[in-house]
């Protein structure tokens, strides 16, 4: 019972009202002296303090309940709105190549990718998201879900050349490809870094392509520390994305932030929240104070 809030707070306010008119407009009645009348003015004035707290209680749970208190159990966001994102992620060999990051020469690239990585998936809090890492073969090392502390898990527990070193990428992507075909949300996106030209795949780009295509899935490719790369360009524009060149840590970040605001997830605009309302115990309890309160009064007037 302690999570319970009240829907309409501003409500309890209302309060005030009561308390200034018991204070201030008590009604004025003629008085009357009557000899040895002390027995019935000390049970009146038991009865009248209990008639009061009766009075009292009924204002004050009435008002309790027009609140409307409540448990919120949990928020449930429309998931189909949301975008299904697979980052490919290169943990060839070459990603173990220290200054990318000005800041700290000895940093390798892994490192700094899978860094900014996490910032990405955290930003990214409404929706589905896959993890694929790429050497000489490909593996899925997170499945698509909403789970952003596991994937932070993963992302420490993954190191370079954990699945060889060479560089698969357009298998990496196919891969890709064949996880995103079967889910149903309408925006669908990969998102591939490497450091360097395919070395290991068995899939053309072509068919890369056409399968893009074929299931409106959008590719952004980033390469890091080369000059420049007309296949992956191709490849990004061909689906609607992108290609990008990042050449340090902060052209890497900025890149993540293009991508994070041209792919804007709409599920905020559809959430529900789960209430558990609990206004039917205070009403309970005004109703049968309000009702043992009138049966009082009746009493005391006939």
């Amino acid at each position: 019972m302690s999570n319970i809030i009240f829907e309409y707070p501003f409500v309890l306010l209302s309060i005030i009202p009561f308390v200034i008119c018991a204070k201030f407009c008590k009604v004025k009645t003629q008085s009357y002296y009557m000899p040895h009348l002390n027995i019935y003015n000390e049970a009146s004035k038991i009865n009248n303090t209990f008639t009061n707290i009766l009075k009292w209680l009924t204002i004050v749970f009435a008002i309790i309940a027009l609140a409307s208190p409540i448990k919120q159990l949990d928020i449930i966001h429309n998931k189909s709105d949301g975008i299904d994102i697979l980052l490919s992620l290169d943990t060839s060999g070459s990603m173990r190549e220290v200054g990318f990051n000005p800041n700290d020469l000895n940093q390798n690239r892994w490192d700094v990718v899978s860094s900014l990585v996490k910032d990405f998936i955290q930003k990214r809090v409404n929706d589905n998201i896959g993890i694929i890492v790429f050497g000489t073969s490909v593996m899925t090392a997170s499945p698509l879900t909403y789970d952003k502390k596991a994937q932070m898990n993963i992302l420490d527990n993954l190191g370079i050349a954990v699945v060889g070193e060479k560089t698969a990428l357009f298998d990496s992507i196919a891969t890709s490809i064949n996880i995103l075909k079967k889910q149903k949300s309408k925006t669908k996106i990969i998102i591939a870094l490497t450091d360097g030209v395919d070395t290991a795949s068995h899939i053309p780009v072509q068919v890369i392509q056409k399968l893009a295509k074929k299931y409106n899935i959008k590719i952004y490719t980033i390469g890091i520390g080369v000059s420049g790369d007309l296949v992956l360009d191709e490849l990004s524009k061909s689906s609607g994305g992108k290609f990008y060149i990042a050449n340090s840590k902060s052209d890497l970040e900025s890149i993540y932030n293009n991508i994070n605001k041209l792919e804007k997830s709409k599920i905020q605009q559809n959430k529900i929240v789960l209430k558990e309302y609990y206004f039917i115990y205070p009403l309970f309890i005004a109703f049968f104070t309000l009702i043992f309160f009138v049966f009082l009064k009746n009493k005391r007037e006939f």
